[in-house]
C-alpha cells in the first residue's frame, strides 16, 4: 500500500447483499495487492475455511443488477467472465489466514475496523427509529408530518428500476 488505507475509505467498499454486509473479491484483492484470480484461487484451495455464511457467489440476477449500478464491470467490455464472490466480515477475517503477508495483515486490520464502523452506523439508525417511535406515541398528531419526513430520510434507498430505452426503435424490431 502506498498510503495507509483508512477505515472510512474502506466503508465505501462494503455493500449490503442478501441482508449481509459484504465486500467484493476484486476490492479485497486490490486492498491486499494481489490479483483477483490469485485471491479466489487461495480461497478455492482452502474451501473448507469458507462456508456460505463467510463467502458466496452472486447469482447472475444479482450481478446484472449491480452492473446496472456500475459496481462491477460488464462481461462484454473486458470485465468479469463470471459472477463475483463476496465475503462477509467473517470471510474477510478468514482471508487473512489464507493470504499470509504483511500487506494482507495490515489491510485486514483496517477492513475489520471499517466493518465495526458500519455496524455502529446501523445500530445508530435503529436507535433513532426506536426513539422516533417512542416520541410519536408521546406527542400528538401535529408532529406526524415531521416524524414521517424523518422516517423517509432513514429509509434505505429504493431498489433500482429498469430504465426505459431512449431513442427510436424501428417498427420491425418492436
Amino acid at each position: 500500500m502506498n498510503h495507509p488505507i483508512l477505515p472510512s475509505e474502506i466503508k465505501s467498499l462494503i455493500y449490503h447483499i442478501r441482508g449481509k454486509a459484504v465486500m467484493f473479491d476484486n476490492d479485497l484483492a486490490d486492498l491486499y495487492q494481489v490479483e483477483t484470480r490469485t485471491l479466489n484461487q487461495a480461497v478455492r484451495r482452502n474451501s473448507e475455511r469458507f462456508p456460505e455464511d463467510f463467502m458466496f457467489q452472486l447469482t447472475e440476477e444479482e450481478a446484472d443488477r449491480l452492473r446496472s449500478q456500475i459496481v462491477i464491470s460488464n462481461i462484454g467490455r473486458g470485465g468479469r467472465r463470471y459472477a463475483p464472490y463476496v465475503f462477509t466480515e467473517q470471510g474477510v477475517a478468514m482471508l487473512s489466514s489464507v493470504l499470509n503477508s504483511d500487506i494482507a495483515i495490515k489491510a485486514n486490520i483496517q477492513i475489520m475496523r471499517a466493518f465495526v464502523q458500519v455496524k455502529r452506523l446501523g445500530l445508530t439508525v435503529l436507535d433513532i427509529r426506536r426513539k422516533l417511535d417512542g416520541m410519536e406515541k408521546k406527542y400528538d398528531h401535529q408532529f406526524k408530518i415531521v416524524f414521517d419526513a424523518i422516517r423517509q430520510l432513514l429509509a434505505p434507498p429504493p431498489a433500482p428500476t429498469k430504465k426505459a430505452k431512449i431513442g427510436f426503435t424501428p417498427p420491425e424490431k418492436k
